[in-house]
């Protein structure tokens, strides 16, 4: 398996990796990729200057067969949000061990994709919290918020005071819901909405 590091201080060991490039400027990188055609790029990428991003973008456009395996700083959900939309294959802490690393260059390698433990814990808050609109896409955003609401337990005049809203405005909210999910029953459309997810947070 042949691999092209950029800007990593402590590279794995393993018999199986043959490292063809080991630079710390990201352009570099990009040229070794294109030049290489090494079976994974290790990239960083860290604000403010995102060059990695780029670099990113250009290889999976220009190098597709090299899977870009892209370092950010811990905790930074937006650099590896943004990562993954420009093409990379997997996402890892840039404070990952030298282990954690081969696991993930092996898996990148092998057409898997990966995350690091901090953003798969992130990707499943967001897949979580997206769930709830998925499965009412026929609802409003008020809608949704009325009925998460609900869902949590609070009753009209208490969904009224957290929206700022009167609550003949809260109740007319309410039949618009009843009347597109189809159901005249409170109790059957609250148990659809909890089944889908909302009310967890409410």
């Amino acid at each position: 398996m042949t691999v092209v590091f950029a800007g990593v201080a402590e590279l794995p060991v393993s018999s199986e990796l043959e490292v063809l490039a080991h630079t710390t400027d990201d352009r570099d990188a990009l040229a070794r990729a294109a030049a290489l055609r090494p079976d994974v790029l290790v990239l960083p990428v860290r604000p403010p200057g995102l060059d990695g991003l780029a670099v990113t973008r250009e290889v999976a456009s220009r190098v597709p067969e090299t899977a870009v395996l892209v370092l950010t700083p811990p905790g930074d959900n937006e650099t590896w949000v943004a990562a993954m939309r420009a093409g990379a294959r997997g996402v890892l802490a840039g404070t990952a061990g030298p282990e954690d690393l081969l696991r993930a260059i092996h898996g990148v390698a092998a057409g898997a994709v990966v995350f690091g433990e901090h953003a798969a814990n992130r990707l499943y808050g967001l897949l979580n919290t997206a769930r709830p609109i998925q499965a009412f896409p026929q609802l409003t955003s008020r809608e949704h918020e009325v009925l998460d609401l609900l869902a949590g337990g609070l009753g009209i005049a208490d969904v009224a005071r957290r929206l700022g809203l009167a609550a003949k405005t809260v109740r007319n909210v309410v039949s618009a819901v009843h009347a597109k999910v189809g159901t005249d029953d409170r109790e059957t459309l609250l148990g659809q909405a909890r089944n889908a997810g909302l009310g967890r947070h409410s």
